[in-house]
């Protein structure tokens, strides 16, 4: 993976939209001429990396510092306004929620579509559906429609979808902190197996820990800059001690 230069912006409006009332409102006011003001906020600002095939990478940084939005560029969800990401190999996301997910329909029938989404063929996910459900915990809720799920679910099972993949790079946001032990137990032995086929992993986390275990590299950002990067524990040390820092501690 090659990230060379990258920058991503947003435009933040200074009113507040209450209702939808008040968008409207607001664009007829624009129509008639007033001009209303944006602020430009710098999600990411000049991140440059490389990271060789097979290794896995974790993002740090406190909440804000733009790990989400590297994430969403990596799987072009988002595109950079400068900059070049390129990826040797496929990749499969689980980045947040709703994505590919409806919620008048069932969890069967979303994990179909997901799967199919994802690029597994619709025979094949048909084939891998029960073993998919076994794994989120979901078997017995197939049959639900999804918005009865609660979130930590959801994730659950667009995270079973994706390991089922054949991708080279899998993009995990924070997907561990919604299971309970043996969902998290249960992700880390896929992990484990991932690392032995020599796939990526390219990790939010807040777990210090899990990023050690799980990736060679570190990448901690802070207010959408690059602070360090290298080793997973110089990294990650560093971090913890900023931590500290401005804590007071």
């Amino acid at each position: 993976m090659n990230v060379q230069d990258v920058w991503k912006h947003f435009k933040i409006p200074h009113e507040r939209r209450a209702t939808v009332l008040d968008s409207i409102a607001g664009a007829l006011s624009i129509l008639e001429g007033k001009r209303y003001s944006y602020e430009d906020f710098w999600a990411l600002k000049q991140v440059s990396f490389q990271l060789e095939h097979g290794e896995s990478l974790g993002i740090v940084g406190p909440n804000g510092s733009g790990k989400s939005t590297l994430l969403k560029l990596i799987a072009r969800i988002m595109t950079p306004d400068k900059g070049m990401i390129e990826t040797n190999g496929s990749t499969a996301a689980v980045l947040e929620l709703g994505i590919g997910f409806h919620g008048d329909l069932t969890v069967k029938e979303n994990a179909l579509i997901y799967g199919v989404i994802m690029g597994l063929p619709r025979s094949e996910m048909k084939r891998r559906i029960d073993s998919i459900l076994d794994f989120a915990g979901l078997t017995r809720f197939q049959d639900a429609k999804l918005r009865n799920l609660s979130s930590g679910m959801q994730v659950r099972l667009a995270f079973s979808i994706a390991i089922q993949t054949e991708a080279d790079i899998f993009l995990v946001d924070e997907a561990l902190a919604v299971g309970d032990a043996e969902f998290q137990n249960k992700c880390l032995d896929k992990f484990h197996a991932f690392k032995k086929m020599n796939k990526s992993i390219v990790l939010v986390s807040h777990s210090m820990d899990l990023v050690r275990a799980f990736c060679e590299k570190a990448l901690y950002l802070t207010n959408g800059e690059m602070r360090a990067f290298g080793p997973s524990e110089e990294v990650t040390n560093r971090y913890t001690q900023d931590m500290i820092v401005s804590s007071g501690a």
